[in-house]
């Protein structure tokens, strides 16, 4: 198994405030688990922050570290929800995974998370 890299956060400057983030990486690499083929796509995350905020550089070599994962679309986009939200804690978060087209076919993959839930 791949070791994940660390996911900072930092302190909210508005904990009061309800207002959302949307952070796109859109050169997303992982590796196809059937085929071993590379598979492209971009990770969008859209939060709304409560104590904390992540930190980007942190999120870049998280998210970086699935570059050689051999991992389903359906798996790493509720493992990359599970990690972030686990971390920020944040009011809600949701993930969408968007891949680039494979055999004539595209995937879109979305996990939300809402806090009390």
């Amino acid at each position: 198994m791949v070791e994940r890299e660390k996911i900072e956060v930092f302190e909210n400057p508005r904990p009061g405030r309800d207002y959302t983030i949307t952070i796109r990486c859109p050169e997303f690499t992982s590796v196809c688990p059937r085929t071993g083929q590379p598979d492209f796509g971009e990770i969008t995350v859209e939060y709304g922050p409560d104590r904390s905020c992540i930190e980007l550089k942190s999120l870049k070599f998280y998210l970086q570290s699935y570059r050689d994962k051999g991992i389903f679309y359906e798996s790493l986009t509720n493992d990359i929800l599970d990690d972030l939200s686990g971390v920020c804690q944040p009011r809600w978060m949701r993930v969408t995974a968007r891949f680039t087209p494979r055999g004539g076919i595209t995937t879109d993959v979305v996990a939300e998370y809402r806090a009390g839930r």
